[in-house]
């Protein structure tokens, strides 16, 4: 799983930094070319919560195969299409398939994992994902000196892995389900008391929402943060939160397995909040260096310890669609900081939109005591 989900961001993360320069070729606008990354973050946000629950309904490795089949032939149309226009159109089905497929992978990972373990695994599984996003953008790049083409070849290759892969799996689950309790999987899963979005889950992700908004910020705007205050080499903050990441994430998950994943959980939000005010003053290299660090810490360990909690109370045949849940909450709010951070900025300052960040990350510790209290 470590290995698809590798394949997975590897072939995403070839694609988002590049279609914004072929979307200019093609005669779009500079806003344009950001609408791609924006187009397909809302779309899989929007419709994660559906999709996750179709991959319970119809089997999490099935939606795997189909999903990384259409993702396919959304590569190969990527390299013929001439209009902006359609690719914009087309990048829309490419995040509703994205969100099936990260949705579908989350689910049948975490039924692999024993319980006591959760937090632990997850966090190992998420570092899959950030090494590929450490490679996948200069690989892109040295593909792109070739021309698109190769670029829409290199991702659909990575596709066909992805298929080939899941095409192996086995789903356990699945076969237990239909064995065993056949009739009682299609009450849980069809009656009217048992709603297709988890929004008990979805209600509780909001305070994801919050925190990832500054996640989204600091994606965007922390190298032309850097650029503006003279702070070299541009790449500085994310270079730092990456290996922060890649160093805590393994040591946090097995300590919120131990003592309690509200214990880490909470802490974890206050550092995010922490991190992203150490933005907000007039900026050097050592307070990029020390945001990052402490913002890494936080992020790093809040994301594997808040799914760990939640999946306590949720039924395996509905992981699906409580994966969804947080995938909406978490991409929307990725979304959301990216575009309105850049509205910020060119309004009212680099301090302004980065407090905004630091601001909703500090109402997320609060929110979650409040909503977990009356959801319980």
């Amino acid at each position: 799983m470590c290995g698809f989900t590798f394949t997975v961001f590897l072939s995403a993360f070839q694609l988002l930094p590049t279609a914004p320069f072929r979307i200019r070729d093609l005669g779009g606008s500079t806003f344009a070319s950001g609408l791609f990354l924006g187009f397909l973050t809302y779309a899989s946000a929007w419709s994660a919560p559906l999709t996750g629950a179709i991959a319970d309904r119809v089997g999490r490795r099935r939606m795997l195969l189909v999903a990384s089949g259409v993702i396919c032939l959304c590569s190969a149309a990527y390299a013929v299409l001439t209009n902006y226009r359609l690719i914009l159109a087309l990048v829309i089905v490419h995040g509703i398939f994205w969100s099936g497929l990260l949705s579908a992978s989350a689910a049948y990972l975490t039924s692999m994992l024993p319980e006591r373990r959760r937090a632990e695994g997850i966090s190992y599984w998420g570092l899959s994902s950030v090494a590929a996003i450490a490679v996948a953008p200069s690989i892109a790049f040295w593909i792109f000196e070739r021309g698109w083409v190769w670029i829409c070849v290199s991702c659909g290759a990575l596709n066909v892995v992805m298929g080939a892969i899941a095409w192996t799996l086995d789903d356990p689950h699945a076969a237990h389900v239909q064995h065993r309790d056949h009739r009682a999987e299609r009450l849980s899963t069809r009656s009217p008391g048992r709603p297709m979005i988890e929004w008990r889950v979805l209600v509780l992700a909001i305070s994801l929402f919050l925190y990832s908004y500054g996640y989204g910020a600091i994606t965007s705007f922390s190298a032309v943060y850097a650029d503006a205050i003279g702070v070299t080499p541009k790449s500085l903050y994310l270079t730092v939160l990456a290996i922060v990441i890649l160093l805590t994430r393994p040591l946090s998950g097995p300590v919120a397995d131990r003592i309690g994943y509200r214990r880490v959980f909470a802490p974890s939000l206050v550092l995010i909040a922490i991190g992203l005010a150490i933005l907000v003053p007039a900026g050097s290299r050592a307070s990029f260096v020390t945001s990052a660090i402490v913002f890494g810490v936080g992020f790093g360990t809040a994301y594997p310890v808040f799914v760990a909690y939640v999946l306590r109370d949720v039924d395996a045949r509905r992981r699906g669609a409580a994966f969804g849940a947080i995938l909406a909450a978490f991409d929307t709010g990725i979304g959301t900081g990216s575009t309105l951070t850049g509205w910020l900025i060119q309004r009212f300052g680099f301090p302004a939109a980065f407090g905004t960040a630091a601001a909703l990350a500090a109402i997320s510790l609060p929110y979650f005591v409040l909503a977990d209290r009356r959801l319980r």
